[in-house]
C-alpha cells in the first residue's frame, strides 16, 4: 500500500514553504514517525513524521522547492523493506504534473524523466535517445532539453563543454554563495518594514547592576535548590519591564490603522539566537508569573529554538520585546522594534567601570540600556520615564516586591 506524503497545513499567516532537509532518500527504511522531512516557513520549521512504518519509495520535490499546504511532496510503501525496488524519482513539480508522472510510468525509456522534461519532450516531438544528459548519473535535465531545442536539434554538449564561462582564478582566495533562508528573508523584511514605516527614535541610560548581582550571589544556590533553574538576569529584566509598561501604558500600546490599541496584558518577545538565526518568542502574561517561572520559561524557549522546535504560537503575538547583545559583548547598540510592536528595550553588556558615588569614585558594575520606540505613539516624557522606572527598579530590587 503507497501512502502520499504531504505538507501539513500551513498557519493562516504564511502563504507557502520551502523544502528544508530530506532525511531519508528513496529505498531507505522508515519507521513510524519517524521525522522524514523538515519543511521551513518563514517562522518555523515544520518536522513531517512518517505515519507508518515502511519504505519511502518517491521523493517529488526536493529540497530547496517551494510548496503549499496539502501539497503532495513524496510517497511511502508500507510495510515495504529495505532494499525492495523504489521508483527514486525525484522532480520538481506541481501536483499536476506529479498525476502526469504516474500516468507515463509504463514507458521504460522516460522512466527517469521528471515530468517538466517529458513536458518539453513531447511538446517538440523530440527521439529522447538523440538527448546526452549532464545532470547526476546522466539524468537527462530541463536545461539538456532547451539547449537541444536552441541547438537546432543538435544533441546538447557534455558536461564539461557546457562550463564555459570565464573562471578568475582567485588562488587561495574563495567564496561561498548560498541562498537565504526563509527566516532569514522574513527577518530582512521586517526590519526593513520597522524602518519606513515607524517613526523609529532611540533614548538610552544607564543602570547600576551592582544590587542585582549581590541579590543573586546570596540566594544563587537556595533559589537552584528550591526551583530547579539557575537565577539569572532576564527574570530581573522581565519583572522591571512588565512594571514599568503597567506604569506607562502607551508603551504597551501599539497602532492600527488610525486607531491606538492598548493591551491589558503583557506578552514580552525575548530575542533568542538560534542557528537559523535570530527569533522572538512569546512569553505569555509575564505579569502573573514568578522569577523561577520566567526562568524557565526562557530556558524552554531557548532550547526549542536552538533545536528547531519552536511553533507558531510560540512566535505569534508580544507587545514588547527585550533583547540582550550583551550576552555577546555588545557594550551599546540601537534596536529596531519589531512590528506592530511600539518599543524594544536592549541590555548590553555589564562592565566595571568608575562612578561617582556619593561625592567619591567607586568602581561599580554599570549597563547601558536602549529603547526604541515609534515617536508616532510615544513621546518623549513617556518614553524616558519608562527607561528611568527600569532603572529604579533595577536599582533598588526591593521596588520590584513593594510595587513602588
Amino acid at each position: 500500500m503507497t501512502i502520499e506524503i504531504k505538507v501539513p497545513d500551513l498557519p493562516e499567516s504564511v502563504a507557502d514553504a520551502t523544502i528544508a532537509t530530506w532525511h531519508k532518500q528513496p529505498g531507505d527504511r522508515v519507521e513510524r514517525d519517524e521525522v522524514i522531512v523538515d519543511i521551513e516557513t518563514d517562522k518555523v520549521v515544520l518536522e513531517v513524521p512518517a505515519p507508518e512504518a515502511g519504505v519511502l519509495e518517491a521523493i517529488i520535490e526536493d529540497a530547496g522547492a517551494t510548496v503549499l499546504g496539502q501539497q503532495l511532496i513524496g510517497k511511502l510503501k508500507q510495510g515495504a523493506v529495505a532494499g525492495e525496488a523504489t521508483t527514486e524519482k525525484t522532480a520538481s513539480a506541481t501536483n499536476g504534473e506529479a498525476k502526469e508522472e504516474s500516468k507515463a510510468d509504463a514507458k521504460s525509456d522516460e522512466d527517469s524523466l521528471s515530468p517538466a522534461v517529458r513536458r518539453l519532450v513531447a511538446e517538440h516531438g523530440i527521439d529522447v535517445a538523440k538527448l546526452s544528459g549532464s545532470g547526476k548519473g546522466g539524468r537527462i535535465t530541463k536545461e539538456d532539453v532547451e539547449a537541444f531545442i536552441k541547438g537546432g536539434n543538435k544533441p546538447a554538449a557534455a558536461p564539461a563543454a557546457k562550463a564555459e564561462a570565464p573562471v578568475v582564478p582567485l588562488g587561495e582566495r574563495t567564496e561561498k554563495r548560498v541562498p537565504m533562508t526563509r527566516l532569514r528573508k522574513r527577518v530582512a523584511e521586517r526590519l526593513l518594514e520597522a524602518k519606513n514605516t515607524t517613526a523609529m527614535l532611540t533614548t538610552f541610560n544607564e543602570v547600576n547592576m551592582g544590587p542585582i548581582m549581590s541579590l543573586r550571589k546570596q540566594y544563587q544556590e537556595v533559589f537552584e535548590k528550591r526551583h530547579g533553574i539557575r537565577l539569572g538576569f532576564m527574570s530581573f529584566y522581565v519583572k522591571a519591564v512588565v512594571e514599568s509598561l503597567k506604569r506607562y501604558p502607551e508603551v504597551n500600546a501599539s497602532i492600527d490603522g488610525e486607531d491606538i490599541v492598548y493591551h491589558n496584558y503583557f506578552d514580552v518577545s525575548i530575542a533568542v539566537s538560534t542557528p537559523r538565526g535570530l527569533v522572538t518568542p512569546v512569553l505569555r502574561d509575564c505579569d502573573r508569573l514568578s522569577l523561577a517561572d520566567i526562568e524557565k520559561s526562557i530556558k524552554e524557549l531557548a532550547i526549542k529554538g536552538r533545536d528547531g522546535k519552536l511553533t507558531v504560537d510560540d512566535m505569534t503575538g508580544g507587545n514588547f520585546t527585550i533583547t540582550n547583545g550583551g550576552v555577546f559583548g555588545s557594550l551599546m547598540s540601537t534596536p529596531i522594534i519589531n512590528p506592530p510592536q511600539s518599543a524594544i528595550l536592549g541590555m548590553h553588556k555589564i562592565q566595571d567601570r568608575p562612578m561617582a558615588v556619593d561625592g567619591t569614585v567607586a568602581i561599580q558594575p554599570m549597563m547601558y540600556l536602549a529603547l526604541s520606540y515609534d515617536h508616532r505613539l510615544i513621546d518623549g516624557r513617556e518614553s524616558v520615564g519608562y527607561l528611568v522606572s527600569i532603572k529604579e527598579l533595577l536599582e533598588d530590587p526591593t521596588r520590584l516586591l513593594l510595587d513602588v
